[in-house]
């Protein structure tokens, strides 16, 4: 049994100092130059995501948050409402 990847082509232009430098890099972990970028070009990517869903809080943030996960507040009427609404629309009564 076989499965066909499809694939797409990137290209882009770089400087000569660029390319030897990559080329180099490529040469010293065996691999092929396309290899390497690839492999450095997910590897980025995947940083980006993952850094572009971190939430970074100030210490006055971080000790904001706890102390509202520690000492909540009461809910409110309307939050007590919606709660109701909820458990009716859900059938959880």
């Amino acid at each position: 049994m076989t499965t066909t990847t499809s694939t797409a082509r990137l290209e882009a232009r770089i400087s000569s100092e660029l390319h030897v430098m990559l080329k180099r890099a490529a040469e010293i972990e065996g691999r092929s130059m396309t290899d390497f970028v690839v492999a450095a070009v997910q590897d980025a990517a995947k940083r980006a995501i993952e850094q572009s869903s971190v939430i970074r809080l100030t210490l006055d943030d971080q000790e904001c948050f706890a102390a509202a996960l520690l000492s909540p507040p009461k809910p409110t009427a309307a939050l007590k409402r919606a709660f109701t609404r909820r458990k009716k629309l859900l059938g959880d009564e």
